[in-house]
């Protein structure tokens, strides 16, 4: 086809159609694109919003963990304070643990190794506890049976201290002297035994000191009470006084002897002083503060 244009004829050329199918496919490929970055996005944010929800979960189920393992280094008891400190150390540690922000899958596994390690510590601190309870137990079942056979030994030997005063009383008893055929004669100035008082010029008293193999030998000192009717003591000076059962006693006469553990005779002499009264008279004969014999006898 020829157009005529400023008297000249030119050939016209139809349309070029191939531009817009081009156009058509550039939009359904970016499209396609688009729609793919779509997918991925979205596809992306459900994945990551699943990635938090899972670090969330694992985050509290370490947290219930953590807590849960305090509690049981709570109830962790025992005396050994290095021990105590110790165990105070690794609760600090889960206290740690437990304000960190676990956000990312890194420190949920440094979390978890964390975790890991305490309870392998609370566990050897559960073995190091039960074997010092167990030798605690052995120790206190041990001093039971150190107190017990103490005790056996103190009761023992308070058994045999109890003995051996019992002992030491009969031995202390048994060397005690005695006196025997103990006798008192009122005399005359001549030396002729009377009864009336007005004639009296002093009494003797004598006895047998017995043999005693276990008394101490040496000067024993023998003191003589002449008590009157009316239970008075005569004596010739208020200072005669000897020791006896804690007391002090007055004598009428005393005299020293050297003993020998044999049977021995002696005699006491008292001096009428004008004390006399009528009546019975007993007369005691004392030594080492013990009353060794006594014999009566009657003044008119």
């Amino acid at each position: 086809m020829y157009m005529k244009k400023n008297n000249d004829l030119e050939p016209v050329l139809p349309p070029n159609n191939k531009k817009p199918g081009l156009l058509i496919v550039i939009i359904v490929v970016l499209s396609i694109i688009l729609a793919f970055l779509v997918y991925l996005h979205f596809d992306q944010k459900s994945k990551m919003t699943e990635m938090e929800e899972v670090l969330t979960s694992e985050k509290d189920s370490l947290a219930n963990e953590l807590s849960g393992l305090m509690y049981q280094y709570d109830t962790l008891k025992t005396n050994n304070d290095s021990m105590n400190v110790e165990i105070g150390v690794q609760q600090d540690k889960i206290k740690r643990l437990l304000t960190v922000q676990a956000s990312s899958a890194q420190k949920i596994r440094l979390y978890k190794k964390e975790l890991s390690t305490l309870r392998s510590v609370m566990k050897s601190y559960i073995r190091q506890i039960d074997s010092l309870n167990t030798k605690n137990i052995a120790l206190t079942t041990e001093n039971i049976s150190v107190r017990s056979q103490l005790k056996e030994v103190k009761d023992s030997n308070t058994e045999l201290s109890k003995i051996k005063d019992e002992l030491n009383s009969k031995v202390e008893i048994a060397s005690v002297l005695q006196a025997k055929n103990i006798f008192a004669i009122p005399l005359n100035s001549k030396g002729k035994e009377k009864k009336k008082i007005s004639k009296i010029d002093k009494i003797r008293v004598c006895f047998t000191l017995r043999e005693n193999p276990i008394a101490s030998a040496g000067e024993k000192e023998v003191f003589l009470r002449i008590i009157r009717p009316d239970e008075i003591v005569v004596t010739s000076s208020v200072e005669n006084l000897f020791e006896f059962i804690d007391k002090q006693l007055v004598y009428s006469a005393n005299r020293i002897v050297d003993y020998m553990n044999q049977d021995i005779d002696m005699c006491i002499y008292w001096n009428n002083d004008g004390q006399l009264i009528p009546g019975n008279y007993t007369a005691e004969l004392y030594l080492d503060g013990s009353l060794i014999g006594n014999t009566s006898f009657i003044l008119n």
